[in-house]
């Protein structure tokens, strides 16, 4: 860990230029727990407030486990209360995270299992080890995903994988992952940083205002009709035109130079 990294509950965070590097570390499992996910929203609105970031990694400590999801202690004695507690927590901190406006890109180094697994399916892209083990198990102790699991798997590899991983607890290794496109990269053991980290750097010679409004595009395909997604589409387009970037983004490809953002 960097020397300038900072502690937060159950995480840390790191700051190399315009990326921000979470590494989810609470040993051995780097299991979540209610502090590190409150720790975990807070830090992605603090990171959205600083308009020199324009990506986000995240993964886990260790060379076993991404996360290998909630703490099942919690839920031991069946107290309906802790479980209400645990699903608002698990949900305010990865719609936080899937809200961050910049490119978020989840770097699993190991074991991503229940709500890690969500935590990765938060992100905007998903970089898998080549041993990295990849599953939704919740229904094998009595409980579901509920923490975008059932809505965010079922995106990305369709209905059928979906209920393969979530109804029959079928756990993929990363081949299969990206198979079927659950991840969109695989990398040799101990490379998923720096693959994260390169990509992070690839998306930060983008306009991060584009960025911004392309994502929330992409992502209003979840909820909005076709035709009501194209008219948004039309107008962000438009409105682009108040910023500094899309000014900056024009000149630098006229005079043949890179260009130099203000994210404004």
């Amino acid at each position: 860990m960097s020397d300038t990294a900072t502690r937060y509950t159950g995480l840390t965070l790191e700051i190399d230029g315009h990326v921000a590097i979470v590494t989810l570390a609470n040993a051995p499992a780097n299991a979540w727990t209610r502090d590190s996910l409150v720790a975990l929203r807070h830090l992605v609105h603090d990171l959205d407030a600083n308009r020199d970031i324009y990506a986000l990694v995240v993964t886990g400590e260790g060379e076993k486990f991404f996360s290998a999801g909630a703490d099942l202690k919690q839920f031991a004695d069946g107290d309906k209360a802790v479980a209400r507690e645990a699903a608002r927590r698990f949900g305010e901190a990865f719609e936080a995270l899937s809200a961050f406006r910049g490119v978020s890109i989840a770097a699993i180094n190991g074991y991503a299992m229940g709500g890690g697994l969500e935590c990765a399916l938060a992100c905007d892209l998903r970089i898998a080890e080549e041993q990295a083990q990849l599953a939704l198990p919740e229904a094998g102790v009595g409980l579901l995903p509920c923490a975008g699991g059932t809505q965010n798997l079922a995106r990305l590899v369709g209905e059928g994988w979906a209920k393969r991983m979530i109804l029959l607890g079928e756990r993929v290794d990363a081949a299969t992952a990206l198979r079927i496109g659950l991840v969109e990269d695989v990398v040799p053991k101990g490379e998923s940083r720096a693959r994260a980290i390169a990509w992070a750097l690839q998306a930060g010679k983008q306009s991060p205002t584009s960025v911004a409004a392309c994502k929330r595009l992409v992502q209003a395909t979840r909820t909005q009709t076709h035709a009501t997604a194209l008219v948004s589409e039309r107008e962000a387009f438009v409105d682009l035109f108040d910023s500094q970037d899309q000014k900056e983004g024009v000149l630098a490809f006229l005079e043949k130079r890179a260009p130099t953002w203000k994210n404004a």
